[in-house]
């Protein structure tokens, strides 16, 4: 017995750790409020946890936008741009943007605006550039 009896500060301890009044709310709804909370009652840091949820899901909500714009045009991908027949993954994609059913993939049935000849132009011209000669002859 006399081993726990050691320290009689013991019993004074604990009454210091307990607060001497419970604390109210620090908005003043009336209830009480903890430290841990920061002063603040049970329905108000529920409002406030609530409030951060609903900022990070607008997050979220900004984030899945942008991905639905992605979607969308998927889905705008999915009909042959001459005559609107649906092509989902089978269909071909052309040079000028759009993307079209197996009937009109090719350049020549459909309004195609792209210049292959200025293309195919530029390809050679940068593949091979221009070997000239030297004006005078070494010795």
């Amino acid at each position: 017995m006399e081993q726990r009896n050691k320290n009689p500060d013991d019993s004074d301890q604990l009454l210091r750790q307990v607060p001497a009044a419970p604390l109210r709310c620090a908005n003043g709804y009336g209830f009480f409020g903890s430290p841990e909370t920061g002063n603040l009652c049970s329905r108000e840091s529920l409002r406030r946890a609530e409030a951060q949820l609903q900022a990070s899901a607008e997050a979220e909500a900004v984030a899945a936008t942008s991905k639905e714009g992605d979607e969308q045009g998927a889905k705008a991908k999915s009909r042959c741009a001459a005559c609107g027949r649906k092509v989902g993954l089978m269909g071909f994609e052309c040079r000028c943007g759009g993307v079209f059913c197996g009937e009109h993939r090719y350049s020549d049935r459909h309004s195609c605006g792209y210049d292959y000849r200025a293309a195919g132009r530029d390809a050679i011209s940068q593949a091979n550039p221009v070997v000239r000669n030297d004006k005078v002859d070494k010795f």
